[in-house]
């Protein structure tokens, strides 16, 4: 018999979690890596939308409607692989945060930077307070529970990334209408990149995490009001949005600033101080950074807690020790967030570290998008075995060209995954790294670390571990 407490966890409707969507993939911090490209951006960004886009957004609408419980990922590749295997994927879906929280906190503080003194984006010390003082901000405040936190970003995603977003891309179409000088070239050549050297190509490796992140609301979808209807529209919806503000913001900021001289923490706002110079709004700057802080808050709180609550799924069937299943009354794994928060801190420590702010922005994004898409190869797989060994489990919505459909979906997901892995490994040509060597080494060690750790705490499980049912 359920209880009266069902009924009100259907707090997120189609809206809301379309927002959340958006808000988890659309970080306006992505553009300045992106515009280093110039107008070749647009391939890039075709190729992704096709390679890796496409496959994410049909896939996760396929398996979240057929399974929609809370836990994504890890319900998906339990019921395909085992629970081993499953709890690997939601470790890794979670633990590339650790990595990644640090990359966007540190556009936070380039951007609150031009509201202090434009110097400081450069303060190595200045990012890492940011860092600290926002993650762990933001930790406390999901104590509240998933309602407060939703509309928190929603809120957030609107004012601070769309608006924005298409305030940069119109200033941009303006710019290049107007006949102003442009700082990319304008040529249907332009279009088709130079592979010269694969290591001028390593930026790649960040477009991809920059759109992945669409299976990461199926951590919400015992949440959702209607999943098997509302779950795939939002996330058509949220692609579609994401994808239009990355690919015109990225050339806005391509035709105003040198390729040489775009900044991967302050690019953004470099870009919009000469728009708003040339056009004589120097006075919406500081708005625009406010809402620009706003929009990136909102996107690391959709992060922080959805990959959480999915890895809180796993203690049902003993997978976390018992020190981590503490929930408050709002049904928040406290323990989880402040487990998650110090580890966040330790490794915003690399900035201090690296040759610069830039380079250490690029070597945490990179161990970010391995370790991501290490969880996507198995989701994937996960897709194809599932169409096969329960093919009778209904799914409001499936792949089209039935069998044939999920394998190239699948297929294409799983070679573009590898293929993007074996390309961070590469020093970009763009920056300095220090040490080809050290790099690499990063890199490699950082991955096995958070590859080995789950399979040390499943070897570890005890029967106690499993989680009562009250």
């Amino acid at each position: 018999m359920k209880s009266s407490s069902d009924k009100p966890r259907r707090v997120l409707s189609m809206f809301v979690l379309a927002m959340l969507n958006v808000s988890i993939m659309a970080s306006l911090r992505n553009l300045p890596l992106v515009a280093e490209f110039g107008l070749s951006a647009v391939f890039f960004f075709l190729v992704v939308a096709f390679f890796f886009l496409i496959p994410c957004a049909l896939i996760s609408a396929e398996l979240a409607t057929g399974w929609p419980k809370s836990g994504g990922v890890y319900i998906w590749v339990r019921e395909a692989l085992g629970d081993r295997w499953g709890f690997f994927a939601i470790w890794m879906q979670w633990i590339h945060n650790v990595a990644w929280y640090p990359v966007i906190l540190s556009f936070v503080a380039g951007t609150l930077a031009y509201l202090i003194s434009p110097s400081l984006s450069h303060n190595k010390f200045f990012i890492l307070s940011v860092i600290l003082l926002g993650f762990w901000g933001m930790t406390f405040f999901n104590y509240f529970g998933i309602k407060t936190s939703s509309w928190f970003s929603t809120i957030g995603v609107i004012a601070g990334t769309i608006t924005p977003g298409i305030l940069i891309i119109s200033l941009g179409v303006i710019w290049i209408l107007g006949g102003r000088p442009t700082q990319m070239e304008l040529s249907w050549d332009a279009l088709i990149p130079e592979f010269k050297d694969i290591s001028g190509l390593v930026f790649l490796a960040g477009l991809f995490l920059a759109f992945a992140g669409l299976e990461v609301s199926a951590g919400y979808a015992s949440d959702v009001k209607n999943p098997r209807k509302n779950y795939p529209i939002a996330i058509v919806l949220a692609a579609i949005i994401t994808f239009s503000l990355f690919m015109l913001g990225s050339l806005s900021i391509g035709a105003v600033i040198p390729k040489a001289d775009i900044s991967f923490v302050s690019g953004l706002m470099d870009a919009c101080a000469i728009f708003f110079q040339y056009y004589q709004l120097t006075w919406i700057l500081p708005i625009l950074a406010f809402l620009l802080v706003i929009g990136a808050i909102a996107e690391v709180n959709s992060w922080l807690i959805g990959p959480v609550k999915g890895l809180y799924t796993t203690s049902t069937h003993g997978n976390l020790p018992l020190f981590f299943q503490k929930v408050n009354k709002r049904n928040v794994p406290t323990r989880l967030l402040l487990f998650q928060a110090i580890i966040v801190s330790m490794a915003g420590f690399i900035f201090l570290y690296m040759p610069n702010v830039s380079s250490a922005f690029w070597i945490l994004t990179a161990l970010s998008a391995q370790s991501y898409l290490i969880m996507y190869i198995l989701m994937f797989v996960s897709a194809i075995i599932l169409r096969y060994s329960k093919p009778h489990v209904p799914r409001a919505y499936k792949i089209p060209f039935k069998n044939k459909g999920i394998w190239l979906f699948s297929s294409l997901g799983i070679l573009t995954s590898l293929f993007v892995i074996a390309l961070a490994f590469v020093p970009p040509a763009q920056l300095n790294t220090g040490n080809p060597w050290v790099y690499c080494t990063f890199l490699l060690s950082g991955l096995i670390f958070m590859c080995g750790i789950p399979f040390l705490i499943y070897a570890c499980r005890k029967p106690n571990w499993i989680q009562k049912k009250h």
